[in-house]
């Protein structure tokens, strides 16, 4: 039984993926942060071992970054299973969960990131195959059609979605185990920092791994970023070690400021503040007026403005927080002055 990663995404993977892919964490012992979730996770994963049965249906939430893949893989290591994935945008058809379904082995974990983006029409396949592993299918047209149901090999379906309000109830409740990822504190991050920068070989100082964890985001993903990019700094124009004033000034090069917003964050919240008069206003007026996607705002950008108190979602719409005037150098007008 082959345990190697099988992908069912369009294209191949680029160089910047597959490091990223060789910095995640193989084991759950590896895992960095996330305490409560591992722990929790570490007691099912050993008693469905003991058992000798498959791991529940799992569904993982939080902002993108979080480590949600990663899980799912260390699932399938800890398992000892073959791991299967996709994405929610790549099923189209009922064909297509079909093909992927009747094809996996016993005791596979399938992983189907932004699970909330499947197909409402599609979403019915996955119910009797999570409840009683079998797929109904339709032969036929019409009057002659007949429905002959699958039986599927035992495996667990490991869901990732950054917007868990829009998975529908009948398919949130066949997930027996849900959790829901935090973001990082700085010390976390700067675990995985050193960790990544020892796979890449870079040399590190303690400074410098704080100097990037606290410009991250809370997000491991953005950290092993911005690792490969003061790397690149520290070896052209510095000594080739990442200190913390060549964090700094790498960081300060790639337009990333000392709460860790890049220039996209700071533009929304100029147009906030200057455009718009603090707001509020509607998302979609505000991601024209930075010229991005509303989605892209809504679930990268917007969750971590919020958690720095820079933004405020109201009824009408979105509006800029007193401390995101304070971060711009900008006077708030009288009405936001209320609100500090």
């Amino acid at each position: 039984m082959s345990t190697e990663p099988r992908i069912h995404t369009p294209g191949a993977l680029s160089g910047e993926d597959e490091l990223e892919r060789s910095l995640r964490p193989r084991r759950l012992e590896d895992f960095v942060g996330q305490e409560t979730l591992r722990e929790q996770l570490g007691v099912s994963l050993q008693a469905a071992v003991a058992r000798g049965e498959p791991l529940d249906h799992v569904l993982l939430a939080g902002p993108p970054g979080l480590g949600k893949t990663s899980l799912a893989q260390i699932i399938a290591a800890e398992l000892g299973a073959p791991f299967v994935q996709t994405a929610g945008p790549a099923l189209e058809r009922k064909g297509d969960i079909a093909a992927l379904l009747t094809a996996l082995e016993p005791g596979s974990v399938f992983f189907v990131d932004e699970i909330h983006r499947l197909n409402r029409a599609l979403e019915e396949t996955f119910y009797p195959a999570m409840e009683d592993r079998q797929l109904p299918i339709t032969i036929g047209q019409g009057a002659g059609a007949r429905v002959v149901t699958l039986e599927l090999p035992p495996f667990t379906l490991v869901g990732a979605t950054t917007r868990t309000g829009l998975l529908t109830t009948p398919l949130r409740d066949r997930f027996g185990i849900q959790h829901r990822l935090e973001v990082y504190a700085p010390a976390d991050l700067a675990t995985i920092v050193h960790r990544s920068a020892g796979i890449l070989g870079v040399r590190l100082e303690d400074e410098g791994a704080l100097a990037i964890a606290s410009r991250s985001r809370g997000t491991p993903r953005v950290a092993n970023r911005l690792l490969r990019r003061v790397r690149d700094w520290a070896e052209v124009r510095g000594s080739g070690v990442v200190t913390a004033d060549a964090a700094d000034e790498a960081l300060t090069l790639l337009e990333v400021d000392a709460l860790g917003l890049d220039r996209l964050d700071r533009e929304i919240l100029a147009a906030l503040c200057t455009t718009f008069a603090g707001g509020p206003v509607g998302l979609t007026t505000l991601a024209i007026a930075v010229g991005e996607e509303p989605d892209t705002i809504e679930d990268v950008y917007e969750p971590y403005l919020l958690q720095r108190g820079l933004l405020r979602r109201t009824p009408r719409g979105r509006a800029a927080a007193p401390r995101a005037y304070e971060h711009l150098g900008l006077e708030p007008p009288g009405d936001q002055a209320l609100f500090s």
